[in-house]
């Protein structure tokens, strides 16, 4: 009965050690604001200069135990994810009595909630069936994972629920996928509005027309990002063919005008697409 519970903590453990590997890696490449790092553990116990470091340490040191204790049966890897667990329970305390301002990081931005006795009570419980393991039998954690039925299904569901109440992440996300931000303070990159671009028919119609593929400027106002090409029109004249990109949506609108050296719009022939643009 003891090796059934054990057992069935397994996969609930190496899902949660990928996860919070994979959430600090796209927090710590993709800082989505200066300083952000110094908000979420346990970057903030080390200098700012490290806190990218540190949250890619943490990462990879979770990788490492958890591709260990698949591939290999050695029981280093094992006490490893326990001592982890063990040594986040004290860093959680730590940051609660030093730092209540700030998340547990656990998984990356997304836990940005300051440490709370839920946090604490996660790590405790994942302390505990990580030491669990330690009296699993001596087979690499594959085969093992391999070897589950519906009978550690009972077990299994018991420990997920137990952290998911634990886990003030989920009214974390809950609440971000409620929130959806405007379409001008959304982000997007200008490589993914540049090919939206290149595969329209504005482009593909006025292509003919640029002098070259690259923009010489870029901007965005609101909602519409702006590329300006050197070109001619169709009376020869240099002109700027000035694209614009709609940022919502799956299928975005784009338009096009052409603005003479004056910085006045060309009245052209038209075509599909057009749009003025002012000076």
């Amino acid at each position: 009965m003891l090796t059934t519970i054990v057992i069935a903590q397994l996969p609930i453990l190496v899902l949660l050690l990928v996860a919070g590997t994979v959430a600090k890696i796209w927090t710590a490449a993709r800082e989505s604001e200066p300083g952000a790092l110094s908000k979420l553990g346990p970057a903030v116990l080390v200098a700012e200069r490290w806190h990218t470091p540190a949250m890619l340490c943490c990462a990879f040191g979770e990788l490492f135990l958890t591709v260990g204790l698949l591939v290999t049966d050695y029981s280093f890897f094992r006490w490893g994810i326990t001592a982890f667990f063990a040594v986040s329970t004290y860093v959680l305390w730590e940051l609660r009595r030093r730092r209540p301002d700030v998340g547990c990081g656990c998984f990356g931005e997304v836990s940005a909630t300051p440490v709370g006795l839920r946090s604490l009570g996660r790590t405790v419980v994942l302390t505990a069936m990580s030491a669990g393991m330690l009296q699993a039998p001596e087979a690499t954690g594959w085969s093992m994972l391999t070897g589950i039925t519906w009978t550690h299904a009972p077990a299994a569901i018991g420990g997920l629920l137990v952290l998911l109440a634990l886990s003030p992440e989920i009214e974390e996300a809950a609440a971000r996928l409620r929130y959806r931000a405007p379409c001008e303070q959304r982000p997007l990159d200008t490589a993914t509005a540049l090919n939206r671009l290149r595969v329209s028919k504005a482009w593909q119609s006025h292509e003919s027309l640029l002098s070259s593929t690259e923009p010489i400027d870029s901007w965005r106002e609101l909602c519409w990002r702006f590329f300006a090409y050197p070109g001619l029109s169709h009376s020869g004249e240099p002109v700027d063919v000035v694209f614009a990109i709609y940022l919502s949506g799956r299928h975005p609108a784009v338009r096009v005008a052409l603005v003479g050296i004056d910085g006045q719009p060309i009245k052209a022939e038209p075509l599909p697409d057009s749009l003025p643009v002012s000076a």
